[in-house]
């Protein structure tokens, strides 16, 4: 059987500094950083890093309908989709993932464009 990115790179736990990571700099964004005012960050990183680790074979798992309803009032742009991606992969970079493991992570995280950006989005 082969090894998931999960299991390569350290499981939850190195999941969980990366999404942290990540919104660091999402917080810094002039582009995505809005979407996080007035949001209890220490559950959004606990529920990010369960996402993320669901997309890269973690154990944890969201059907397309739950990650659509979630993120269906939050008007996502697919520039702000881009933003999003270009700081995860960042984020990733930072904690030693290879480039072609990025590029597998940011391809699971590209398959949910289109649940996550706001259908009119531009």
């Amino acid at each position: 059987m082969a090894q998931t990115l999960y299991e390569k790179y350290g499981g939850f736990k190195t999941i969980s500094r990366v999404v942290m990571t990540f919104y660091e700099m999402a917080l810094d964004s002039d582009e995505i950083g809005h979407h996080f005012e007035d949001i209890d960050m220490p559950r959004l990183i606990d529920h990010q890093t369960k996402f993320v680790s669901s997309l890269i074979g973690g154990p944890a798992s969201f059907s397309d309908d739950r990650i659509e309803a979630v993120h269906r009032h939050l008007n996502i742009s697919h520039n702000e989709f881009d933003v999003m991606a270009e700081l995860f992969g960042d984020a990733l970079s930072q904690h030693g993932m290879s480039d072609g493991d990025i590029k597998t992570a940011l391809t699971a995280i590209e398959g949910k464009r289109s649940i996550i950006v706001t259908r009119n989005a531009a």
